[in-house]
C-alpha cells in the first residue's frame, strides 16, 4: 500500500483511508454488520490503516462497530474520530454544534470507551462552533494531546482563515472537507492552498460524490426511503438529471481507459497532490477493492484536463447539503 504523510511532522498513513459513516448511518438503516466488519478487516489486509468515524454517526453506533472490528488489531489501525455535531439518540434528526471545552472533554471519553482504545490517533472538530473562538476549542483539544488521549489534531469543513488561527494554537495535522470532481470548493476558497503552505494534510471526504460519480445511481428512486441523499439538493429532480449527464461523460472516459467511473474519479483526487489522503466510504468488500485499485491508475495530462473540464464548479446543479446544513459550514 502506498503511503502519504499526515501533515508536515506526522506519520505516514495509507494513501487512501476508509470512510466508515455509511456502515451504520445516513445511507440506509438495517446495514449488514457482518459485511461491514468483513470490509473493515479486508481494508487492514490490503494495507489501509486510516479508519474514519465520528461520534455523531449513529449517533455512537459507528464507533461501537469499529471498536468491535479492531479488537485485537489496534496496532494495525490509525484511528480518526470527530466531535462537534451534537445529536440526541432520542431524536437523531436534531442537530447542534458545540466546540465548548467541557463538551470536548466529555466527547473524547465517550469515543475512547466506544472504540475500546486508550488513545485516539487523530481527533477532528467536526464543525466549527460560531459561538466559541477556535483558539478556545483547539486549546482544549491540545490539552487532550498533553493528557495522552489524542495524538494529532484536525478540523473538518473549516475555512482557510480558521485553519490558520487554529494552527497557531497547536499544530493541525489534517483538514477534512468534501472534495471531488463535483465538489471543487477547496480549490477556490483557499483551503488547499492553506494546507500546502502550512504543511497540513487535506483529507477529502465523499471523493466519489456520495456514490454519484460511480455511475451506479440512475434515478432518485434508487435510494432507500431513509437515505440521506433523498434530501440532498444535488440528488433531487432536475438537479439529478443534469448532474447525471456529467457523470455519463466521466463513464465514457473511464470506458475508454478500461477502468470504472469511480476509479477514474478517485484517481483524479489522488492526482491533485501527495498531501491529499481521500477517504472513500463503503460498506462492501467489492467496492473497497475497486477503490484500492484506483491507486494503480496513472492519468495523462490530457485525461486530467478532460475530467477537469467536465466538472467546473459552475457545471454542478444543486447545493451539496440542504440549506440548513450549509449554514454549519465554516466558509
Amino acid at each position: 500500500m502506498d503511503t502519504r504523510q499526515l501533515g508536515q511532522n506526522g506519520p505516514h498513513v495509507s494513501a487512501i483511508g476508509l470512510g466508515c459513516m455509511g456502515m451504520t448511518d445516513f445511507y440506509t438503516t438495517g446495514s449488514d454488520t457482518r459485511e461491514a466488519v468483513a470490509t473493515l478487516h479486508r481494508a487492514l489486509e490490503l494495507g489501509i490503516n486510516l479508519l474514519d468515524t465520528a461520534d455523531m454517526y449513529g449517533p455512537h453506533t459507528n464507533e461501537e462497530l469499529i471498536g468491535q472490528a479492531i479488537r485485537g488489531k489496534r496496532d494495525q489501525v490509525f484511528l480518526a474520530s470527530k466531535f462537534g455535531i451534537v445529536r440526541d439518540p432520542a431524536n437523531p434528526a436534531a442537530r447542534g454544534i458545540s466546540g465548548r471545552p467541557e463538551y470536548i472533554r466529555e466527547s473524547i471519553e465517550g469515543s475512547l470507551k466506544r472504540l475500546g482504545v486508550e488513545t485516539l490517533d487523530l481527533y477532528y472538530q467536526h464543525r466549527m462552533d460560531p459561538n466559541v473562538p477556535i483558539e478556545e476549542t483547539v486549546g482544549a483539544m491540545s490539552d487532550l494531546v498533553k493528557a495522552g488521549k489524542v495524538r494529532y489534531l484536525g478540523l473538518s469543513e473549516a475555512s482557510a482563515a480558521t485553519l490558520e488561527r487554529a494552527h497557531k494554537v497547536h499544530p493541525i495535522s489534517a483538514l477534512q472537507s468534501e472534495y471531488s470532481l463535483w465538489s471543487r470548493d477547496p480549490e477556490d476558497n483557499g483551503c488547499l492552498a492553506a494546507c500546502q503552505r502550512l504543511g497540513i494534510a487535506f483529507v477529502p471526504y465523499s471523493p466519489l460524490g456520495r456514490g454519484f460519480l460511480t455511475g451506479a445511481l440512475k434515478s432518485p428512486d434508487d435510494f432507500a426511503a431513509d437515505d440521506f441523499r433523498r434530501f440532498n439538493p444535488r440528488f433531487q429532480g432536475d438537479n439529478f438529471a443534469k448532474n447525471l449527464l456529467l457523470v455519463k461523460q466521466v463513464q465514457a472516459l473511464a470506458s475508454d481507459k478500461g477502468v470504472t467511473a469511480g476509479q477514474l474519479a478517485l484517481a483524479w483526487v489522488l492526482d491533485q497532490g501527495d498531501y491529499l489522503i481521500p477517504i472513500p466510504g463503503t460498506k462492501q468488500r467489492k467496492y473497497l477493492e475497486e477503490n484500492v485499485a484506483a491507486l494503480d491508475i496513472t492519468l495523462s495530462i490530457s485525461e486530467l484536463a478532460a475530467l477537469t473540464a467536465i466538472f467546473p464548479a459552475s457545471a454542478v446543479s444543486g447545493l451539496r447539503y440542504a440549506q440548513e446544513s450549509m449554514t454549519h459550514l465554516n466558509r
